[in-house]
C-alpha cells in the first residue's frame, strides 16, 4: 500500500453477488472503468472472492469484491459458494447481478437469491439488483421482470456490454453508502492541537524492513490531522525522549509486546495505552474485549483459547500470536491451556469449543467484519478480547492503559 493510499480496512466494501455467467465480473469492469475482472463465457471463472480497492466516484475510495457464482456445483463448487457467503461479513453493501436474458424462474430465485436477499436484510446491508444484458430484452420482457421485482425498492436494468444505467447504478451504490453519523477516530478525539503524543515502536525481527506496519502509520496521521505532535521512539530510548522533550506528553502509545517496560519508563502522570487497545475502540467495542481481558483470570486446565488474527503474514521464530501469546497466557495463568489458531478470512462458526477468544487489533479488517466476529462471540456466550487489552490484564496495568478514554469521556465501547 502506497502511503496516499486509503488502507483498506477503511474503504466502503461493495460485494458483488449473482449466479455464474449473470455478467458480475462485466459490471465491476463497467462500473470501474477498468479491467478488474476476468470475464469469460465459461461458467465459473470467478472460483474465489477477488477484492480490488480503487476509486470510485461520486462514492470515493472503496473495494469492490467480485464472488464465485450462487449456483456452483459439485463439492468445490459448494466450497466457493460458502466462501461467496463469506463475504457478506465484510460487505458494507451489496449488488446482486441477474441476467435478463436468462431470468431464474420463481423457484429458481426462491432457492438463491431470495436466500441472499435475505441475508442483506439479516445483516442490515442495503442493497440494489442489477438486471443485466438489457440490450437484449424486449420491453415484454422488461415489464415481465420487472413485475416480478415489484417488492424490490431498489432495481434497475444495466448492459455491461453497451454501458447503459452503468452510471446510474454507480450513483445507486453512491446512495446507499453507509454514513458515519460522526467522524470517528483512532486518537485525535483524546487529544487537544499542539498536545505531544509519544509512539513507541520497537524494531525488531518481526518489524517489516524499511516500513512502518499500518496501525502505526495510521496513528501517525489521524495525530497530524488533530493537531497534535507525533514523536517517535524505540521502547529503548523512550526513557531519554521523555527526558529530553521540553513539554510533557499527553499520552504514550506503546506496541503492545513492549507494555511492560513501557509502563516501568512512563510516569504515572503521563496518560499510557497501545495501538490495540486505540483499534479495539476504533472498530470493535472496547468494553466487550476489556472484560473478555479480565476472564483470563477464569481459565481452567485444559481450556481452549483461539488466538485470531486479521491478516496472514510470515511467522518469525517469536511470533506474537503462535509463540509469545501462548506462553504469557501460560504464564499468567499458571494452568495447563490448549491453543488454536486461525488467521485471515478463517473464523470458525462455532466458538463453543473455546474458553475465550484473543484476537490481534484487527488493523486489516473492516469495521464490518471486526463487529460481526465479536457478535458472534457474544452470541456464543464466549468471553473474546485482543492483543493489547489481554497483554495490559496480564502486566497489572489494564487500568492504567484505559484511564485516558475515562478521563476524556471518550467511552469504553460503542
Amino acid at each position: 500500500m502506497g502511503m496516499n493510499e486509503t488502507p483498506s480496512a477503511n474503504r466502503i466494501h461493495i460485494g458483488i453477488f449473482g449466479r455464474r455467467n449473470a455478467g458480475k465480473s462485466s459490471i465491476i469492469n463497467g462500473i470501474t472503468g477498468q479491467d478488474l475482472a476476468i470475464v469469460s463465457d465459461i461458467k465459473g471463472t470467478t472460483t474465489d472472492p477477488v477484492g480490488k480497492a480503487m476509486e470510485l466516484l461520486p462514492l470515493g475510495p472503496v473495494v469492490v469484491i467480485d464472488t464465485p457464482g450462487l449456483d456452483d456445483e459439485g463439492e468445490l463448487g459448494e466450497k466457493r459458494v460458502e466462501k461467496a457467503y463469506q463475504i457478506l461479513n465484510k460487505t458494507d453493501l451489496a449488488v446482486l447481478i441477474a441476467d435478463g436474458t436468462d431470468f431464474p424462474k420463481k423457484e429458481e430465485w426462491d432457492q438463491l437469491e431470495q436466500p441472499m436477499l435475505a441475508q442483506f436484510a439479516a445483516r442490515n446491508i442495503p442493497y440494489v439488483i442489477a438486471v443485466n444484458k438489457s440490450e437484449e430484452l424486449s420491453p415484454q420482457k422488461k415489464e415481465q421482470i420487472f413485475s416480478f421485482l415489484e417488492k424490490e425498492e431498489k432495481k434497475l436494468f444495466v448492459s455491461a456490454k453497451s454501458g447503459q444505467n452503468i452510471h446510474a447504478l454507480k450513483e445507486c451504490i453512491a446512495q446507499l453508502a453507509p454514513l458515519a453519523e460522526t467522524e470517528k477516530r483512532l486518537v485525535g478525539d483524546l487529544l487537544q492541537p499542539n498536545d505531544i503524543a509519544v509512539l513507541v515502536v520497537p524494531i525488531d525481527s518481526a518489524a517489516p524492513k524499511g516500513r512502518l506496519i499500518l496501525p502505526q502509520q495510521q496513528v501517525i496521521r489521524d495525530c497530524l490531522e488533530a493537531g497534535v505532535t507525533a514523536v517517535v521512539t524505540r521502547e529503548s530510548e523512550l526513557s531519554e525522549t521523555l527526558r529530553s522533550l521540553s513539554k510533557k506528553p499527553k499520552l504514550v502509545i506503546t506496541d503492545s509486546q513492549a507494555f511492560e517496560k513501557v509502563s516501568k519508563d512512563t510516569p504515572p502522570d503521563i496518560y499510557l495505552t497501545s495501538f490495540s487497545i486505540l483499534f479495539s475502540r476504533y472498530k470493535g467495542d472496547l468494553k466487550q474485549q476489556v472484560l473478555g481481558a479480565k476472564a483470563l483470570c477464569q481459565l481452567k486446565d485444559q481450556d481452549t483459547v483461539l488466538i485470531s488474527e486479521g491478516c496472514t503474514h510470515h511467522r518469525q521464530c517469536e511470533d506474537i500470536g503462535t509463540v509469545k501469546m501462548p506462553r504469557w497466557i501460560r504464564e499468567f495463568t499458571g494452568k495447563d491451556i490448549r491453543f488454536a489458531f486461525t488467521s485471515g478470512t478463517q473464523f470458525p462458526k462455532d466458538l463453543s469449543k473455546y474458553a475465550l477468544v484473543v484476537h490481534c487489533g484487527g488493523c486489516t479488517l473492516n469495521e464490518r467484519e471486526m463487529k460481526y466476529r465479536l457478535r458472534c462471540a457474544k452470541e456464543a456466550g464466549i468471553p473474546m478480547t485482543n492483543y493489547g487489552t489481554a497483554i495490559a490484564q496480564m502486566h497489572g496495568i489494564l487500568d492504567r492503559s484505559l484511564a485516558i478514554f475515562k478521563d476524556t469521556d471518550s467511552g469504553l465501547g460503542q
